[in-house]
């Protein structure tokens, strides 16, 4: 990944550029004091993703970002920003970000959304690439072709933030196997059965089979966690964010996201006294993922 710094403040842009070179996250390829001079030195440079400060003199982050998209530039943004100001932060999720990252800048959470951003950059390539390979079929595709259950499951994890997570290939292949075995039933199975169908893909013996269904409630349990945490992050912002309100009321119990709300606004970074409810989380995403297909 090709990143490219805007912030008035030098020892932020020290900071991240170090942050993304000890981490092996991509290389820093330019950086700017401020929005007038980045504005022509991105477009030269077409970094994959432009890390920029909210509040600069003259021409601020929202402003800076409206500039380069009238000229063009398609790559993504990360806004940088001290203050939580929902109307600013609003206008800035209306501009296309993501993702914020917060200052004082903390290493573990510059790294955490630089990785989110890095597997969203490969999906998107990966969609991309099949749209090519597609259109160089002679046979005319159907535009009312289906997606796929796997398609619009990594759709919805997308929107949760978890698609780089491990747990959610577990997740991907349990909403499959359910869709598959399942279809006329709005109830998903006990999660045992769940867990032993994906640990049966690799192991054998029962004590195999017994022992990495375990593993595999712990990495499902990881996800749904990072996924209550990018939620709950959204809506310590902004809590009339779009995708904090849709997906908050019916993957998790929102007495849960306010509790983790209230630890991220007094600066915990861990989940300490949070509970999440995986069968919880699983039915919601069966029955998101059905009405989508249309079933």
């Amino acid at each position: 990944m090709r990143y490219f710094i805007v912030d008035d403040d030098t020892a932020s842009r020290r900071m991240l550029e170090n942050i993304i070179t000890d981490g092996e996250l991509g290389i820093v390829i330019g950086e700017a004091d401020s929005g007038e001079k980045a504005l022509p030195l991105v477009l030269a440079a077409q970094p994959d993703v432009v890390l920029i400060d909210l509040l600069m003199p003259q021409l601020d982050g929202i402003e800076t970002i409206e500039q380069l998209k009238l000229q063009g530039f398609q790559g993504q943004f990360i806004m940088i920003s001290q203050i939580v100001n929902k109307e600013m932060v609003g206008e800035a999720y209306d501009k296309g970000i993501e993702f914020f990252i917060h200052k004082p800048i903390n290493r573990v959470e510059v790294q955490s959304i630089l990785k989110k951003t890095i597997e969203q950059f490969r999906l998107k390539h990966s969609l991309m690439a099949i749209r090519e390979s597609l259109a160089h079929i002679e046979v005319p595709i159907s535009p009312q072709k289906q997606r796929s259950v796997k398609e619009v499951i990594l759709s919805i994890l997308n929107d949760l933030g978890i698609t780089g997570e491990t747990g959610s290939r577990d997740i991907i292949f349990m909403m499959e196997f359910v869709i598959h075995q399942r279809e006329d039933d709005a109830l998903l199975p006990p999660l045992k059965d769940l867990y032993e169908a994906a640990a049966r893909i690799n192991k054998t013996s029962e004590s195999d089979i017994k022992k990495e269904s375990k593993s595999i409630e712990q990495r499902i349990r990881r996800a749904i966690i990072a996924a209550l945490n990018n939620l709950a992050s959204l809506g310590s912002i902004d809590y009339t964010n779009p995708k904090f309100e849709y997906y908050a009321p019916r993957f998790f119990d929102l007495q849960e996201v306010r509790l983790r709300m209230k630890e991220i606004d007094e600066g915990s970074n861990e989940t300490m006294k949070v509970k999440i409810n995986i069968k919880k989380f699983l039915q919601a995403l069966y029955i998101e993922t059905i009405e989508k297909l249309g079933r």
